[in-house]
């Protein structure tokens, strides 16, 4: 039977990278990720502070990513996009810095914002200019304050909202099951990086997310 137009769509997976990784090792793992899923997007997540070290790996990353026609966007250093020729960025601040962001890269940048579990304010980063929300964490993480993004958020933005919604943080197979009729996006981290097989965990993860 054709799908209607109502019809959900499968989400589509979104990687991101460990906080550190080893650069002789890394890239050819999200090579070999990438080449057995299909993968939207991957952020370049460092914990790193150090200009040199994220401009080698966002160099290394890049080569994986755009042979394979995947976007790469770097989480916070808005002003490494342009002059590491990266496809955009993804904001932690939720929509503080959107209206700016998007003025500063222009129209054709990837400009994400993470809101936590603020529908509000992921709202008012719609308006102002993003191309994607991202609420979380969805599972429980003893990380952060306890504070986790409902399913309802997702229920309601997927109904209300055209902007692309993404879930992220703490996803467990179960969760990815029910929120794929009702999230863009499924953000996949540490969930497969500290698995023994990353790849195999992926797919695994990634069977779940089918409608």
């Amino acid at each position: 039977m054709a799908d209607t137009p109502d019809a959900p769509q499968q989400p589509q997976l979104y990687l991101i990278t460990p906080p550190s990784f080893d650069l002789e090792v890394f890239p050819d793992l999200l090579a070999r990720v990438l080449d057995a899923q299909d993968v939207a997007c991957v952020r370049l997540a460092l914990a790193s502070k150090d200009e040199d070290n994220i401009a080698r790996a966002a160099d290394a990353l890049r080569e994986v990513t755009h042979a394979r026609d995947v976007a790469l966007v770097i989480e916070r250093h808005v002003l490494m996009v342009e002059r590491l020729g990266l496809d955009g960025v993804h904001l932690t601040d939720g929509a503080r810095s959107v209206r700016k962001v998007r003025k500063d890269l222009g129209p054709d940048a990837i400009v994400g914002a993470f809101c936590g579990i603020q529908r509000h304010e992921g709202m008012t980063a719609g308006e102002a200019g993003a191309d994607y929300v991202s609420f979380g964490p969805v599972g429980e993480t003893p990380l952060g304050d306890g504070s986790r993004a409902d399913l309802e958020i997702f229920e309601w933005w997927s109904e209300i909202i055209e902007v692309p919604v993404v879930a992220e943080g703490a996803l467990t197979e179960d969760l990815i099951r029910t929120l794929a009729p009702i999230t863009d996006f499924i953000a996949l981290g540490d969930e497969i990086w500290s698995a023994a097989d990353p790849v195999a965990e992926l797919a695994r993860l990634g069977r779940a997310m089918q409608i």
